[in-house]
């Protein structure tokens, strides 16, 4: 209701958050609740847009490099695995005006739809691995974390909304001439719910710093005016840790 209610009052914003291809129903088996696949987008959505100009690579794994420009000690990633950010909106209109808010919403592709070199090689599945692995990540989200895979998946999906988002907005306000880095805050604001989101605070210290060059100073003023935060629980998986390795 959020998204109408601003709409209506004529407030342009603008959410991002994931596209999951497939959610979950319930039933009741033999007594027990059981959760059942459902396969929601099987027949489309005519409501979504695809954006295919709008594509954000996200990198993931990979070794971080240091290295020196002008005097100051820099960072970067390499040998990485890339995921392709597929966005797609829909459009939110409000009550009797003519505004109409935007929801994002992000699906992971592969950057490779198919391994040659693995399919001569014979291994099929191998082929096709890259591509389910990077469609794994927007399929079914908060997958069962009692597992390392499962935590590894769901710390993997977290990133993914995140640094998609991040990027998409970082673009999106560099392309007006009349914004500086110095009113960052004042034309965008992000409202982290609980801590599934709280990884993108790190996200935009290191986009500020490895791809934009700031100072560090500068970068985490930024960061700190731009973000609000909401704990709605304290049910432990509203306030997740995750392992330093998996980091």
């Amino acid at each position: 209701f959020f998204f109408n209610d601003t709409a209506t009052t004529e407030i342009y914003t603008r959410s991002i958050v994931g596209s999951v291809r497939c959610v979950q129903e319930t039933a009741i088996r033999d007594g027990y609740q059981v959760e059942l696949p459902d396969y929601w987008l099987s027949r489309g959505n005519p409501w979504e847009i695809e954006r295919c100009d709008a594509t954000v690579n996200v990198h993931f794994y990979g070794r971080v490099e240091k290295y020196n420009e002008g005097g100051n000690e820099r960072f970067r990633l390499a040998d990485y695995d890339t995921v392709q950010a597929m966005p797609y909106d829909i459009p939110i209109p409000g009550y009797n005006t003519f505004n109409t808010n935007n929801l994002r919403l992000w699906r992971a592709c592969p950057s490779t739809e198919f391994d040659f070199r693995s399919f001569n090689a014979g291994d099929y599945f191998g082929a096709v691995k890259i591509k389910q692995k990077a469609e794994s990540i927007s399929s079914v989200l908060y997958p069962n974390d009692m597992s390392y895979e499962g935590k590894e998946l769901r710390l993997k999906q977290e990133y993914f909304f995140c640094a998609a988002t991040l990027n998409d907005i970082v673009r999106r306000f560099k392309k007006s001439s009349r914004h500086t880095w110095a009113n960052f805050s004042e034309k965008v604001s992000i409202q982290l719910n609980d801590t599934h989101p709280a990884i993108a605070i790190a996200e935009l210290m290191r986009i500020l710093l490895d791809d934009e060059k700031m100072p560090y100073p500068e970068a985490f003023n930024i960061v700190s005016q731009t973000f609000s935060y909401t704990n709605h629980t304290v049910l432990p998986e509203a306030l997740e840790k995750w392992d330093v390795a998996l980091l």
